[in-house]
């Protein structure tokens, strides 16, 4: 936090007014604050303001609070700076936004400008023609066998040579190891090679290769995520035109996040005709795109493949440690799926097997819906509208759908939502995925996430493969990680664990 930053001066300001304002109202007036329906209260001028900067340092948490209480669990918000919307944990809601009136809800030029300094026009920060040019052309990519199959081989690859290599150095030295870290590093080893086939072996050697980079990629991250907390939107803007406090340092952390995306995007294009097509970059390279273009899209897709699957998994691990009987039934699952096809600890899974693993696609299934690693996602109304739960949104509206709070309504999923259960996603005919509308994690309609059947493949194989030749076991396991509210949701202090191989000879799954 800037010691002397604008809003030290100016906050102090608008609250004083504002106490002035409600002393010297007339006292027979009644109508000092609004609780619209049991949501956030609203008082007169400054909106929402005092409830948020009392709360910012809790968002999830305390909007989850206040739409679990809302008859629709919905509730309008608003505060000074034209900051004017409606967070919303109702599915008809999201379905509405997300799909049926999917054209008057677009990102918008809010939300792209509080990002574009780092995302660009990226596939995630962009709307209409910009859009849809990268969403056809990766859809093409990502519906290719070949593409699966390069997932696959590379997943396994990845985890034999280098992530549990990694986990055996640890448990062999009894050392503390920050599994959210490790698990980074191996998912942009990943992606990388995937999407750019370039290897920066950020997770080979003595694991500490690329550090800089890893380091600046969430920074710019957390910080560009902050700009929506400013109480005041002004306040980010005069803080960038004179590069102050926390924008020198996202200007800085930026730098080098396009520093190296523009490495890669040099060295591509000099071996273009080469590896023509061959990756996800390739397909744009291919499409005569500007450098500074691809820079957007070489960013989008570090974030899509590193931050979302690592962020998933630091929680599904940390859960799991909690649930030592979810883990044994996974042991028995992958016991089941080794006793049918005769290989043996060690040797990969190929895909037909980790589509077996319907106990293990459920349980990860299960710590998204606690966790997701995008916790909230945010449009913009571009005409009068009315949600399905009868809440007007009027034009230039901001329109939240809470995937945090989605994961936690009791309504939506019963009076045990707070239970790790996976069982909750199994049926006769094992997994059975929930409506994405309840369960939106991946997104929805017609910008669901493309990269879902990659992240779970991802995902099963690398429990899979941790699960059944260590036991990770988490410090402090009783107590929940303090998360970032970051564009994805990190724990604040990583994960801390120590690890032990299991014994190969051991008859029992019992861990």
């Amino acid at each position: 936090m800037d010691l002397f930053s604008i809003q030290t001066f100016l906050l102090p300001s608008i609250l004083f007014f504002f106490s002035l304002y409600i002393f010297f109202k007339p006292k027979h007036k009644t109508t000092t604050t609004t609780t619209t329906k049991n949501g956030f209260t609203i008082y007169p001028i400054v909106g929402t303001l005092p409830e948020f900067l009392l709360n910012r340092h809790r968002f999830l948490d305390w909007t989850t609070e206040i739409l679990s209480r809302t008859p629709t669990n919905t509730a309008v918000f608003h505060r000074p700076g034209k900051i004017h919307g409606i967070i919303t944990a109702n599915p008809l809601n999201v379905e509405h936004m997300l799909k049926t009136n999917f054209e008057n809800y677009p990102k918008g030029p809010r939300f792209i400008e509080l990002l574009e300094d780092f995302l660009g026009r990226g596939i995630f920060n962009s709307d209409g023609y910009l859009w849809k040019v990268q969403r056809k052309t990766a859809s093409y990519e990502f519906n290719t066998k070949s593409l699966r199959n390069f997932v696959m081989d590379n997943v396994m690859v990845e985890a034999k040579t280098r992530f549990i290599p990694t986990l055996e150095k640890a448990a062999l030295s009894n050392r503390v190891l920050d599994l959210q870290d490790v698990l980074e590093r191996f998912a942009f080893d990943n992606i990388c090679k995937v999407a750019f086939n370039v290897d920066p072996g950020c997770l080979g050697g003595d694991g500490t290769k690329g550090g800089d980079f890893m380091q600046a990629f969430e920074k710019a991250a957390t910080l560009s995520s902050a700009r929506f907390m400013y109480a005041l939107p002004i306040v980010f803007k005069i803080k960038k035109m004179f590069k102050l406090g926390s924008e020198k340092m996202l200007h800085k952390s930026i730098m080098t996040v396009h520093e190296f995306a523009d490495n890669i995007i040099r060295s591509r294009l000099q071996e273009r005709d080469d590896k023509k097509d061959e990756d996800l970059l390739g397909r744009f390279i291919g499409d005569n795109n500007s450098a500074e273009f691809l820079r957007d899209i070489v960013i989008s897709f570090i974030l899509a493949g590193r931050d979302t699957t690592s962020s998933a998994l630091t929680w599904f691990f940390w859960l799991l440690s909690k649930n030592p009987e979810v883990e044994n039934k996974i042991l028995k699952e992958l016991k089941t799926v080794r006793s049918r096809t005769g290989k043996n600890i060690g040797e990969n899974y190929g895909f037909d097997e980790l589509r077996e693993m319907h106990y293990l696609h459920a349980a990860i299934s299960e710590a998204l819906r606690l966790y997701p690693p995008v916790a909230v996602d945010t449009k913009a109304c571009q005409e009068d509208d009315v949600m399905p739960d009868g809440t007007f949104v009027g034009k230039d509206w901001f329109v939240t759908y809470h995937t945090y709070a989605m994961g936690r309504m009791e309504n939506i999923w019963g009076k045990d939502w707070s239970e790790f259960r996976p069982d909750r996603w199994i049926g006769d005919g094992g997994f059975e995925p929930e409506n994405p509308f309840r369960f939106p994690v991946f997104h929805a309609g017609p910008r669901m996430c493309l990269g879902k059947d990659m992240a779970y493949i991802q995902m099963k194989s690398i429990a899979a493969s941790v699960i059944e030749r260590f036991k990770i076991n988490v410090q402090d396991k009783n107590e929940c990680p303090e998360h970032v509210l970051s564009l994805t949701l990190r724990t604040k202090d990583g994960l801390l664990v120590t690890v032990k191989e299991r014994h190969a000879d051991k008859t029992n799954c019992d861990v």
